[in-house]
């Protein structure tokens, strides 16, 4: 059997490999009626989101790959795609020309010239991406709350630019790290942690940092930025991160109620997703099931529940 597969191999290396992607160049022509359209990219970068065109027909044909759709069945509803838009992002959109900067955003983000783009995500503070490790109340006291220069000189720049091509983009906004003064090395001992990275919010500082949340979504849209959804951290089990906040499950929910109740306070409607980790909870044992562990702790009825809507994930580790 192992003699057979080996010269099966052999066999299928000196074979010439057939690619049966489509031509992107090809525009297709006489089409009419009812049409799929397509983006193409292949590995080779021969193709990269080219824009084509497919007959959609109500029988069988001879093609290598039919897709079928049936309109009766319906799951969840697929309510856009993004990216992230960081200080490095919009670092090297500035580099290009005025023309050819929005000629690219447009192809982007443009509901009628381009993919119709329709989420954006930053953080609120620094990010992996950032010129430097910042947040945006380095020195204590939430009346030193200010925006630093990659969001005044760069990011709200690009994401006004984007805005301008589509006004319906909706923004989702997360801390890397809170402010090194909102620190603390453990919740018990309230031991001061002076590091960007890991740490635990200090449960002294949950009201304070709430309020650091509810100016950033205010001071945004002063900006014309509108923030349509929070997480309450980036990768809350990520102790390693360049600029990070250790945030189990439990200390999570309870940052959630004072978040919560802190936008309902002061009339914002943005949304706030728990959790914004891997599918596999990093193998915390203890940390498995966090978001509902969250919602769990969080219970029913509490100030501004309406506005906590669901979990977000990342892809990085577990399926």
């Amino acid at each position: 059997m192992a003699s057979a597969l080996l010269i099966s191999l052999s066999a299928c290396s000196n074979m010439e490999t057939i690619d049966n992607t489509p031509n992107p160049n090809v525009v297709e022509e006489n089409l009419s009626g009812n049409l799929a359209t397509l983006y193409t990219t292949t590995a080779t970068g021969s193709a990269t989101l080219k824009k084509t065109y497919s007959q959609v027909a109500s029988t069988v044909n001879m093609a290598p790959t039919t897709i079928q759709v049936d309109p009766t069945k319906t799951y969840q509803s697929m309510d856009g795609f993004g990216f992230a838009i960081t200080y490095s992002t919009c670092y090297n959109l500035m580099k290009m020309d005025a023309a050819s900067r929005e000629k690219f955003l447009k192809q982007t983000y443009s509901t009628s010239e381009g993919y119709g783009v329709s989420y954006a995500r930053i953080s609120i503070g620094c990010n992996d991406f950032s010129s430097t490790e910042y947040s945006l109340c380095d020195t204590k006291g939430l009346e030193n709350f200010a925006l630093h220069k990659d969001e005044t000189s760069y990011v709200i720049p690009v994401l006004k630019e984007i805005l301008a091509i589509n006004p319906n983009l909706k923004i989702i906004a997360s801390p890397w790290t809170s402010p090194k003064w909102m620190k603390v090395s453990d919740i018990k001992t309230k031991a001061p942690f002076d590091s960007w990275t890991d740490g635990h919010l200090n449960p002294d500082y949950r009201k304070d940092y709430a309020q650091y949340f509810v100016k950033f979504v205010n001071i945004m849209k002063d900006n014309g930025i509108n923030i349509y959804a929070v997480s309450p951290q980036n990768e809350p089990l990520n102790h390693a991160n360049c600029a990070s906040l250790y945030m189990p499950w439990d200390e999570e929910a309870a940052f959630v109620k004072e978040l919560a109740s802190a936008f309902k306070q002061n009339n914002i409607n943005t949304k706030i997703y728990v959790y914004d980790h891997n599918y596999n909870y990093d193998n915390g044992g203890d940390q498995q099931d966090y978001p509902i562990k969250v919602y769990n702790a969080l219970g029913q009825n509490y100030d501004g529940s309406e506005l906590v809507v669901g979990a977000a994930f990342h892809d990085y580790g577990g399926s």
